[in-house]
């Protein structure tokens, strides 16, 4: 069966007239529960939809798959998009144990920061810093659960250069209207994870059009966010729960600061050397020397 040009549920939902009578069975559980069956071994599908193991296998191997292990992993991938918060938290159970949540999701955020480290794109990577560099202006747009990576980056980069702008909205004329002025010597950094949000990759369009410069914060090449970049940095973003695991991009985000930091050290220790000033005149933080020592009551 060809899987280029259609999702895998739907390649399933359409073959199902030509299958078996057990590959028939294995295709209706998986259109039905395949929220909960993408975290299922294949023999427990097969006990599910009341065949072996091995027919599980070879279903998979006619869909065009390696083998089950592949097809799990696409159908997974397929999945992250798919699900409402509901069937999230429904399928959470399969991902997560709920006897050790702590350990199972830290364990979880781990392998993402491995798969990242071992296939993250270099050159992608070193592009993305020199753009930024190069950029006359820097739009920084992220929504719902990307609010807070598009935060987190937007202060240090507010620290970093003069012309940042982290684009704040709760709808997309009032997104189109903040990088309105966007356009040739700009540059747009989009961050979206599944769900991916609509009025994200709307902006990131409109940006491209109006001839700013784009990079794409997101987890696939194929995403809808990143067919409008120019640039594209990739983590992965795993389901944990009905909550969504940013951990890699995270990290990423933290790698790129970091690098443009570098590369405007001089200007960063200037920056640090005036707010420490400031922070000390207007008592921003709390000194260790102002703090008093357990078991003992201060002396004013």
């Amino acid at each position: 069966m060809d899987r280029t040009n259609a999702n895998l549920i739907g390649q399933i939902e359409t073959g199902l007239p030509r299958m078996s009578k057990g590959h028939r069975a294995i295709g209706r559980y998986l259109i039905d529960h395949y929220e909960r069956a993408a975290y299922m071994t294949a023999a427990r599908i097969g006990e599910e939809a009341g065949v072996s193991e091995s027919t599980v296998v070879r279903f998979a191997m006619e869909l065009g798959f390696d083998g089950y292990p592949h097809f799990q992993r696409t159908l997974q991938e397929e999945m992250k998009g798919r699900l409402t918060a509901v069937q999230r938290l429904n399928a959470s159970v399969m991902v997560a144990d709920e006897k050790d949540v702590l350990h199972s999701v830290i364990q979880s955020d781990l392998e993402k920061l491995k798969s990242i480290h071992e296939t993250v794109d270099a050159a992608s990577f070193d592009r993305a810093v020199g753009m930024i560099l190069d950029a006359r202006r820097i739009y920084i747009l992220g929504v719902r659960s990307s609010a807070p990576l598009a935060a987190f980056l937007g202060f240090y980069f507010n620290l970093i250069f003069e012309n940042v702008r982290l684009v704040h909205t709760t709808s997309v004329s009032e997104m189109f209207e903040q990088i309105l002025s966007a356009g040739p010597g700009d540059v747009v950094l989009g961050i979206s994870f599944p769900r991916y949000s609509k009025r994200t990759v709307k902006a990131m369009a409109f940006a491209r059009t109006s001839g700013a410069s784009v990079v794409a914060i997101t987890d696939k090449a194929d995403t809808p966010i990143a067919r409008t970049a120019d640039c594209c940095l990739l983590a992965p973003s795993e389901m944990a729960s009905f909550v969504d695991s940013l951990v890699a991009p995270l990290s990423l985000i933290n790698a790129l600061i970091v690098a443009v930091g570098l590369k405007r050290r001089e200007h960063v220790a200037e920056t640090f050397e005036k707010l420490e000033r400031i922070w000390d005149d207007y008592q921003v933080y709390e000194k260790d020397e102002e703090l008093p020592l357990p078991g003992r009551r201060g002396t004013d």
